[in-house]
């Protein structure tokens, strides 16, 4: 009996003070996140955010860009959010964007990483880099972007070809409906292949149309609710199966074809005679000891698939959104058709000398940039030193996020915000640039490829618009709802390209 008892008696001591440690613990843990996570004095307002998740679940990840336009509402121009451990102001409204931008520039010059980013990257490459790496990785890039035709006639003459290609393999469809998305993918990264790789690849290519479906799927699983808990919680998520761990195979794989890429280059390498960027940077890589320069083999992977991604995905997505435009307003598309016949013709390649002679064109081109909002909160910012803006105190690590959502449909800059109006940038029927108009962002970490972007606008555009007209199938509704990603990418569609007569 007295055995019995003693042995309920401790029983009991053990859970009572299995509880006290929980409860201890768990105590522990709150107060560490409050104390990690707390604000200084005169910090932007913001949301009430839950213990180590921040505030992720007042956000809806299917169009997070619009949920953030609420606290706009409620808290002002400048407010805070928190995801895990990341602490961020949202910047709305074009006067402070500018003042960040300009003024407080030399503070926001790094890029925030987080800890699927990290892994992935590794610090490397262009997108995701800071510091030193990146000064030297974005110098490079440019110079030997120039050196391999940006901005020269020979490049253009290879978006010229590439169109012809592309309208070569959409006559094929004969005007039936046709799903454009991988064809218009191909022919855009065509572009940037050639002067990363040296080459352009078939549209029936299935090694490479696999790389694009690779890429493609990572552009939407990086911003799924699951990858979000992978970069809170990364040493429990990394056990448990998910899209978080799809991400990691598919860009292992995206680094093992570029690996594989650079081998072959490697075979017939003649530093004397470099053939396209990856060449140059084999070049570069024999001019310094590994360790002084970020010029080695695990940034020339990065930085090269940081090309090949950006210099497929903005301006493909932004095509897709234009070839929607187009068959959900007709009259446009006719104006357009009209004024290419005018300039070009039917049977010449309209070329970059034509664009100051195509204001409408041109107008319609940055239009659908702006309802097509495909990085609709830029690519974000971190503070490098503890800052001031508009008054309130910026700690250092803190995420700047701006809302570009706010300013491509605020009331005040556009006379139609919510509705696709060409006339936003037409001034007399010339054409007319808009300050309030950032889809590249501004500054010295303003997108590298601008220029290039820009210009396989203009050539692709007018290449399809001269040959088809494009129309919404039979029996079937287009619609402009969005896929969210890393972009904002049409839903998946079927468009039909009749031949024009």
């Amino acid at each position: 009996m007295l055995a019995a008892a003693g042995s309920l008696v401790a029983t009991i001591w053990a859970a009572l003070h299995l509880r006290t440690l929980l409860v201890a613990a768990v105590t522990f843990l709150l107060l560490a996140d409050y104390f990690k996570n707390r604000r200084p004095k005169n910090y932007p307002p913001g949301p009430w955010g839950l213990p180590f998740l921040g505030n992720i679940f007042q956000l809806d990840f299917g169009q997070p860009h619009l949920s953030i336009q609420a606290f706009v509402k409620k808290y002002g121009n400048i407010f805070s959010l928190s995801f895990g451990d990341i602490t961020s102001v949202v910047i709305t409204g074009l006067p402070l964007i500018r003042e960040t931008f300009t003024h407080m520039e030399h503070n926001i010059l790094n890029r925030p990483l987080s800890v699927m980013q990290e892994r992935i990257s590794n610090k490397n490459g262009l997108i995701f880099s800071s510091g030193q790496i990146w000064k030297e990785q974005r110098r490079f890039a440019l110079m030997t972007l120039r050196n391999f035709g940006l901005g020269k006639k020979s490049l253009e003459q290879r978006m010229q070809e590439e169109a012809f290609y592309l309208v070569e393999a959409i006559r094929e469809e004969e005007g039936k409906p046709f799903n454009p998305h991988f064809s218009i993918n191909n022919a855009v990264s065509n572009i940037i292949c050639s002067v990363t790789f040296g080459e352009r690849f078939e549209y029936h290519d299935s090694r490479f149309q696999e790389m694009l479906r690779l890429l493609d799927e990572v552009m939407y699983l990086e911003t799924t609710l699951i990858c979000q808990f992978y970069n809170i919680f990364p040493w429990i998520m990394k056990y448990v199966p998910g899209s978080h761990q799809r991400v990691f195979r598919n860009w292992e794989k995206l680094k093992s074809f570029v690996s594989c890429m650079i081998d072959e280059h490697r075979r017939d390498w003649n530093p004397d005679e470099p053939r396209d960027f990856i060449d140059a940077f084999l070049k570069e890589m024999t001019k310094y000891p590994e360790k002084t320069t970020s010029f080695n083999e695990e940034n020339l992977i990065c930085s090269t698939l940081d090309l090949f991604f950006a210099g497929t995905e903005t301006t493909s997505t932004t095509l897709r959104w234009a070839l929607l435009y187009m068959a959900l307003y007709p009259e446009v598309q006719e104006k357009v058709q009209a004024e290419i016949d005018r300039v070009v013709g039917q049977k010449r390649t309209a070329s970059l000398a034509d664009r100051d002679s195509m204001p409408y064109t041109n107008a319609v081109i940055h239009e659908v940039q702006r309802m097509g909002n495909i990085i609709p909160l830029n690519v974000p910012r971190e503070v490098t030193a503890d800052s001031t803006l508009a008054g309130f105190q910026l700690p250092k690590g803190t995420m700047v996020i701006t809302n570009l959502t706010a300013l491509h449909r605020d009331p005040k800059e556009w006379a139609t915000p919510d509705v696709f109006n060409p006339e936003h940038f037409l001034e007399n029927g010339q054409f007319k640039k808009r300050e309030s108009f950032l889809p590249f962002s501004m500054g010295k970490r303003a997108c590298l490829g601008e220029q290039l972007a820009r210009s396989e606008l203009f050539i692709f555009f007018t290449a399809l618009i001269q040959k088809f007209t494009f129309k919404p199938p039979i029996n079937e509704k287009l619609s402009l709802k969005f896929r969210n990603g890393l972009t904002l990418s049409p839903v998946s569609h079927r468009i039909c390209a009749v031949p024009r007569q």
